[in-house]
C-alpha cells in the first residue's frame, strides 16, 4: 500500500495556489503563499519527492490546433486469450490520436479518448487503428458535443 504523505495548512496554501495561477514565477507564489523563496523551494521539492506534485505542464488546447472532433470509445475485451489485456493496451498506446486510455471494472473494460480533424479523418483512425486493436469483443463510440467541467483542482 503507499504511502500518504502528510501535509499542513502552508503546502495546502502553497497548492491552492499553483492551481490557481501555474504559470505563476516562484517568487509571486512565495509571496501569495505567505512564506519565504527558500521555504517555497524546500516544500516544493518535498511533495515532488513524496509524489503529490506530479509534474508542472503545459496543458494544449489541442482544439485550437485544428482537432475539432473528440470521441470516447469503449470497449469489452474478449477474455478468451492470455494476455488478451496486455496485448490490447500495448497496440492502443500506438495509436496517436489515443489522448487518454482508461481502464474499468465492469461491463466496460477499457475506455480511449480519440481525437481527430474532422468527421472523415475520424473514420479513418476508426476502420485502419481503432478496430484493428486485437481483442475486441463489443465496442461502443460516443461524441463529445461539449465540456461542461474540466478541472484537475483539488478542494484543498
Amino acid at each position: 500500500m503507499e504511502k500518504i504523505m502528510q501535509v499542513d495548512d502552508i503546502d495546502r496554501r502553497i497548492l491552492r495556489q499553483m492551481q490557481a495561477d501555474p504559470g505563476l514565477a516562484r517568487a509571486a507564489l512565495a509571496e501569495r503563499a505567505g512564506v519565504t523563496a527558500a521555504s517555497l523551494w524546500r516544500r516544493i521539492e518535498r511533495m515532488r519527492e513524496g509524489g503529490i506534485i506530479r509534474a508542472e505542464e503545459a496543458v494544449i488546447d489541442w482544439r485550437k490546433l485544428g482537432w475539432e472532433i473528440e470521441v470516447s470509445v469503449r470497449f469489452t475485451l474478449d477474455k478468451t486469450q492470455p494476455g488478451f489485456f496486455d496485448e490490447f493496451l500495448e497496440a492502443a498506446r500506438k495509436v496517436p490520436e489515443v489522448i487518454e486510455i482508461q481502464t474499468f471494472l465492469g461491463q466496460v473494460d477499457v475506455r480511449l479518448n480519440v481525437i481527430a480533424r474532422d468527421m472523415a479523418h475520424y473514420q479513418e483512425i476508426y476502420r485502419e487503428r481503432i478496430l484493428a486493436l486485437p481483442h475486441i469483443a463489443d465496442t461502443d463510440a460516443l461524441m463529445l458535443i461539449s465540456t461542461l467541467k474540466d478541472t484537475a483542482e483539488l478542494p484543498l
